[in-house]
């Protein structure tokens, strides 16, 4: 990699002449410099060999950046199915399509047509409380948070642990975004008594912050940093914006 580098450097003189050149150097820079940020030196490695900062675009650096990085819903979702959800809700016209359409939407960072679907699922089918949570946290991440408080505050009502705990994530990080901060911390001490999702403990270390209980942060983050050590590769990558997260706040508490 720095044998790279150190060409890129040596060449930069010819490179201003070739603006196509110039353009993808600057580039292959750029992905370097937040591929070290993000500690993926493997990542790092590979990006000056041939199109590799454009594969750690597409796979990582295009991926972080969604408005729904981090906030994940329950369970694995192929892209290629809309298609075939499509069809079936043309012929079928179920509420059960457009919810598992509507999550889709939802992982991709879609948000108005999750809506849509989401919507279109309810009408059909009033009472699903899938419907209800998944809606509700759309609205969240599309930062209507007052919009969707009734509707997770239903289906936490109706099933405290719906979603393995992710509604009721989404309904204090809604109380949060409301200003309802003890309410948010009593929501997430509930999810964390019987899991120990990065999101949770991090978000309830943040809130531990801002009410002044340091000592009750820094053992959340504890936590958080030490399971990240001993955790299999996946969960780690899709835990990471979490892990930086507790890592900024780790610091920023060390500081005070």
């Amino acid at each position: 990699m720095l044998g790279s580098l150190f060409t890129f450097l040596e060449n930069w003189e010819g490179l201003i002449y070739s603006p196509v050149s110039l353009v993808y150097a600057l580039f292959s820079l750029w992905m370097l410099i937040d591929a070290l940020r993000r500690k993926e030196y493997l990542w790092a490695i590979l990006i000056f060999t041939g199109f590799g900062c454009i594969w750690y675009f597409m796979s990582v650096y295009r991926g972080s950046s969604s408005p729904t990085s981090g906030f994940e819903l329950p369970g694995s979702h192929d892209r290629k199915r809309i298609k075939q959800l499509e069809a079936q809700i043309h012929h079928l016209d179920k509420g059960h399509h457009y919810l598992q359409l509507g999550d889709i939407l939802f992982q991709q960072g879609k948000l108005a047509r999750a809506e849509a679907a989401y919507r279109a699922g309810l009408e059909r089918e009033p009472g699903d409380i899938d419907g209800r949570a998944h809606l509700g946290q759309c609205m969240l991440r599309q930062k209507r948070a007052a919009e969707a408080r009734p509707l997770l505050e239903s289906a936490v009502s109706e099933n405290p642990k719906h979603d393995y705990g992710h509604s009721m994530m989404a309904l204090a990080e809604t109380y949060s975004a409301l200003g309802e901060t003890q309410k948010a911390i009593h929501s997430l001490q509930q999810v964390t008594a019987s899991n120990s999702y990065p999101r949770a403990k991090v978000q309830l270390a943040e809130l531990y912050v801002a009410t002044h209980q340091t000592a009750l942060a820094q053992a959340e983050l504890r936590d958080v940093l030490s399971d990240d050590i001993h955790a299999p590769a996946f969960q780690r990558k899709r835990d990471r914006v979490w892990i930086r997260r507790a890592k900024s706040l780790n610091r920023k508490i060390g500081r005070v």
